[in-house]
């Protein structure tokens, strides 16, 4: 970023006194720091949906908002080829914020002073990238949605949709009904983040345990020259037939659902 010309700033706050009070705190700023309000969202979805739009160099963004939060609306930004600084607005109590702190994240304790804003978005230009594995470990469960860059926009995929995740090359192949997705992340690390709801049927795929419909016998080949005269998954909502490895044939006692 320039130094001569504005900051944009994206005001993201579920609660409206919130983002008037920013928007008043920032006015206050400008006098000092040339900068500009490139938007306000009231929700991490809309925040995700504005920022091609409005080409924010920095997003105040609140951690506790419902259905996405702060958090993982930070690690969905990392998708963007040139994502924004984030600094983080917070009423987190002093253990959670040693957790910014330790990984040098920049956040404002609300109620938020202008001279801490102004000190924040005056080292804005210099702030490091986030990365996904900090992000990921400051989080307590598993995101809500997973999501990829499609045309330079962030698409989010609801975790609820995920039929299964399958590793191909350097991709992860997310599938729902609808259609397929090429993720650019671990499967095992995807697996780990999401204990429980997935089953594993191979090395290289795992199956939400919801999709599962039942189990076929058959001469079913999976990528290993395996599975002949084994077991698929069949799943509900695709016609698509996962077969499982022999080591991994014990799911289908567990789940003991034979079509």
């Amino acid at each position: 970023m320039s130094e001569t010309r504005l900051l944009r700033v994206l005001i993201v706050d579920d609660e409206a006194p919130a983002r008037n009070r920013l928007r008043d705190l920032l006015g206050d700023c400008a006098l000092k720091l040339p900068l500009e309000i490139a938007g306000e969202a009231d929700n991490g979805r809309r925040a995700l949906e504005l920022l091609p739009e409005c080409a924010a160099d920095v997003v105040l963004l609140d951690i506790r908002m419902p259905e996405i939060d702060g958090i993982e609306v930070a690690q969905h930004l990392q998708k963007l080829e040139m994502p924004p600084a984030v600094i983080f607005t917070t009423a987190y109590d002093a253990y959670a914020l040693k957790a910014f702190e330790v990984h040098a994240i920049d956040y404002l304790l609300k109620p938020i002073r202008v001279a801490r804003l102004l000190e924040a978005l005056s080292r804005a230009r210099a702030i490091a990238p986030l990365q996904p594995d900090v992000l990921n470990e400051m989080r307590r469960e598993g995101r809500s949605h997973l999501s990829v860059n499609e045309r330079g926009r962030i698409h989010l995929i609801p975790l609820a949709d995920v039929l299964f995740l399958k590793a191909e090359l350097k991709y992860v192949t997310v599938r729902t009904a609808a259609r397929e997705f090429l993720l650019e992340e671990s499967l095992a690390k995807l697996e780990q983040e999401f204990l429980g709801r997935f089953v594993r049927i191979h090395r290289n795929c795992i199956v939400a345990k919801e999709a599962i419909r039942g189990f076929e016998r058959g001469a079913f080949i999976d990528a290993d020259g395996e599975g002949e005269g084994g077991w698929a998954v069949v799943l509900n909502n695709v016609d698509e037939k996962l077969p499982v490895s022999r080591r991994q044939q014990h799911i289908v006692r567990e789940f003991g659902r034979i079509l």
